[in-house]
C-alpha cells in the first residue's frame, strides 16, 4: 500500500526535474533511453494504484512488475554516463553547463538510491524464497551489521580485481576502536550492500594508487590501514594508503561526475579495460549512499605522500533516515538562473605586468 503510493511519486519527481536539463543533453540517444524506462515504469505502477492489496494475485503481479522494473534500470548510471561523453563529444565544456550536470545528478542518483533500496526491501521481505545466507536480516538490512567484516569483504574483492590487473596487491591492517563499549566488535543497523559499496571503490583507488606507486620498490609495497571507530553519534571507518595523494585543487574534481583520472570506457567495454577505473563516477556515487542515511564521505589527502577517505555513518538507527531531493520552485529557479559572478579575487594563471596591474587596479 505504501510503495504502489510512493513510487510513482518519487518517479515523477525524478521526470520532471530531467526535462529541465538543456536540451542538447535530453536529445542524446542514451539520455532519451533512461528517459523511456522511466515513462514505461511510472505507467506500469500506475495501474495497481486502485487494486486491491488484499488480493493474493495483486501482490504477487506487483512483486513480478517490481522486479522487471528493477532490472529494466539496471544500467542506468552508465547509460547516464553514456549521454554526459556524449553531450561533452558533440557541445564541449560549458561551466554552466557542467554546473547544472552536477547539481542534477546527484538529486537523480540519490533518488536511484532510495526507489532500488525500496524495491529490494519489497522483493526480500515479500519473496517466497528465504535468504538462508543471511536470516536474520530484515530485507536488506542487517540490524547487526558487523562493521570489520564488511570492511575485510570489500578488501578481499578489491585485492582480487587488483591482482588480475596488477599481479600483485598491498595488504590490508585493520583497526578497531569500540568507544561506547572496548570489549565488543563494532555493530550498528545498516544496509550492508551499501557500505560494501562504498569500501569497494575507496579500496580500489587506495589499490591503484599504491601499486601505480610502488610497483617497482624493492622493500614490496606499503599497507592500506582501515581504521574502524563507534563514537556516541558517528561510526567512522577511515581508508588510508601511501598512494602519493593528489592536489587540494584536484580534491573536489574527484567528486565532479565530468572528470576521471582513469580512460573513458564504454558501455561495451573489451577484456583489456581497467578493472579498477570506470566512468568516473565510482566516489560521487559512493558519497551519495552515505549521505542518503545521513552520513558523509570526505577525502583528505598530502600530496605526495598519500590520502585519508573517510567514511561517516549515524551510530543511531533512529538517526538513519532518507535523504531525499525535493522537486519545488527552488529547483527550476537553480536551472533556469546563470552563474552568479565570483566575489573573490581570482588572479589569472599567467604573471601579470606591472603596467597591466596598474590598470587593473
Amino acid at each position: 500500500m505504501f510503495l504502489r503510493k510512493e513510487l510513482p511519486v518519487r518517479l515523477a519527481n525524478t521526470m520532471r526535474e530531467i526535462t529541465l536539463l538543456p536540451h542538447n543533453l535530453l536529445n542524446q540517444p542514451s539520455v532519451q533511453l533512461v528517459q523511456s524506462w522511466y515513462s514505461q515504469s511510472f505507467e506500469e505502477l500506475l495501474d495497481y494504484e486502485n487494486r486491491s492489496p488484499e488480493d493474493p494475485h495483486t501482490l504477487n503481479d506487483f512483486l513480478d512488475i517490481l522486479l522487471r522494473i528493477r532490472n529494466r534500470h539496471n544500467d542506468v548510471v552508465p547509460t547516464v554516463a553514456q549521454g554526459v561523453i556524449e553531450y561533452k563529444e558533440k557541445f564541449g565544456f560549458d561551466p554552466f553547463i557542467s554546473s547544472n550536470v552536477q547539481y542534477f545528478l546527484d538529486r537523480f542518483y540519490t533518488s536511484r538510491i532510495s526507489f532500488r533500496m525500496l524495491i529490494n526491501q519489497h522483493t526480500l521481505l515479500f519473496s517466497d524464497d528465504i535468504n538462508h545466507a543471511h536470516p536474520k536480516h530484515i530485507g536488506g538490512i542487517d540490524p547487526n551489521c558487523n562493521v570489520v567484516g564488511v570492511v575485510q569483504d570489500a578488501y578481499e574483492t578489491a585485492k582480487m580485481l587488483c591482482e588480475q590487473y596488477y599481479m600483485m596487491a598491498p595488504e590490508l591492517i585493520i583497526q578497531e576502536i569500540n568507544v561506547k563499549n572496548s570489549n565488543r566488535p563494532i555493530q550498528v543497523v545498516y544496509v550492508p550492500s551499501h557500505l560494501f559499496h562504498m569500501l569497494f571503490e575507496l579500496f580500489k583507488n587506495s589499490m591503484r594508487a599504491t601499486v601505480e606507486l610502488h610497483e617497482n620498490n624493492t622493500e614490496g609495497l606499503p599497507p592500506v590501514k582501515a581504521l574502524v571507530t563507534l563514537g556516541q553519534e558517528d561510526l567512522s571507518i577511515k581508508i588510508s594508503d601511501w598512494g602519493g595523494g593528489v592536489p587540494l585543487r584536484k580534491i573536489d574534481r574527484l567528486f565532479n561526475y565530468m572528470y576521471s583520472t582513469a580512460p573513458t570506457p564504454t558501455l561495451n567495454g573489451s577484456e583489456n579495460a581497467a578493472p579498477l577505473a570506470g566512468f568516473g563516477y565510482g566516489l560521487p556515487i559512493s558519497r551519495l549512499y552515505a549521505r542518503y542515511f545521513q552520513g558523509d564521505l570526505l577525502l583528505y589527502s598530502m600530496e605526495g605522500v598519500g590520502t585519508h577517505a573517510i567514511i561517516y555513518l549515524k551510530a543511531l538507527s533512529s538517526e538513519s533516515y532518507e535523504r531525499l531531493p525535493v522537486y519545488n520552485q527552488s529547483v527550476w529557479r537553480h536551472y533556469q538562473l546563470g552563474p552568479e559572478a565570483d566575489d573573490w579575487s581570482n588572479p589569472s594563471r599567467d604573471p601579470q605586468d606591472a603596467s597591466t596591474f596598474k590598470a587593473n587596479t
